[in-house]
């Protein structure tokens, strides 16, 4: 997928797919991989394992893997390496300048090797790297309520799959101080989640506002979990939203 990036605005503005203009660029390396590492462990647990990647432009994004447990029954896949730059956002926007991206995922979901041949299994993980190298590509940001579509026009992350695009939240399933890290160097590093949206999940938010999808979110205690097949808050009934 080849994509060209609009300006974000405060409100979410979408992410258009066109093309790319970069050169490929390799990354330095991760810079507070060992302080990103242990802040997941004091958070959210032991980590189990790391997805590295073995080529990589401009940054390097490894996701790490932090079972469910008895505290948490949930499955958390946390990147780190999209924070070693700053993302553009613009002088006048008071938003984070470094951050990292996390999933949630039931705790039975496959991550092995060989389940990740079957997009279905593999695409969350998909999503977060692209995502998380995203705002370095083509020099914008990720914020609050921001939306992007899954190509243009989107279509769904793998056969099966309903979801076609998404939106960046505070994680609401984590511990609170978990939210934001303060590095030796004076980086402060926020981690946000990534929640897929319907179709008409993402046309309710961009024809309103990312307070009237997480109203009829909270009615229905959608939290920041992906399940395959959950309600779609923004279905038609009866002809209205």
């Amino acid at each position: 997928m080849t994509i060209e990036v609009d300006d974000v605005s405060p409100g979410g503005s979408p992410i258009l797919v066109h093309s790319r203009e970069k050169d490929f660029t390799p990354a330095q390396g991760e810079s507070h991989i060992e302080e990103i590492s242990a802040h997941i462990e004091r958070h959210l647990g032991p980590i189990s394992g790391v997805f590295h990647e073995i080529i990589s432009d401009i940054v390097h994004i490894d996701v790490h893997v932090v079972p469910a447990t008895d505290e948490c029954p949930y499955l958390r896949l946390v990147t780190s390496g999209m924070s070693d730059l700053p993302m553009s956002v613009p002088d006048e926007v008071d938003a984070p300048r470094h951050m990292e991206l996390m999933v949630t995922l039931p705790a039975d979901w496959p991550i092995t090797q060989d389940a990740f041949e079957d997009e279905r299994n593999y695409w969350p993980v998909r999503l977060l790297k692209t995502l998380a190298r995203l705002p370095h590509e083509y020099d914008t940001w990720l914020g609050f309520g921001h939306t992007i579509p899954n190509g243009h026009p989107s279509e769904p992350y793998a056969p099966g799959v309903g979801f076609d695009g998404a939106i960046v939240l505070p994680p609401v399933t984590t511990p609170d101080d978990f939210g934001t890290l303060a590095l030796e160097d004076g980086t402060t590093i926020e981690f946000m989640a990534i929640v897929p949206l319907y179709p008409e999940e993402m046309d309710l938010k961009l024809k309103k506002d990312s307070e009237t999808l997480l109203d009829r979110f909270d009615a229905k205690n959608i939290q920041d979990v992906i399940q395959p097949g959950r309600t779609n808050v923004a279905k038609k009934r009866f002809g209205l939203f």
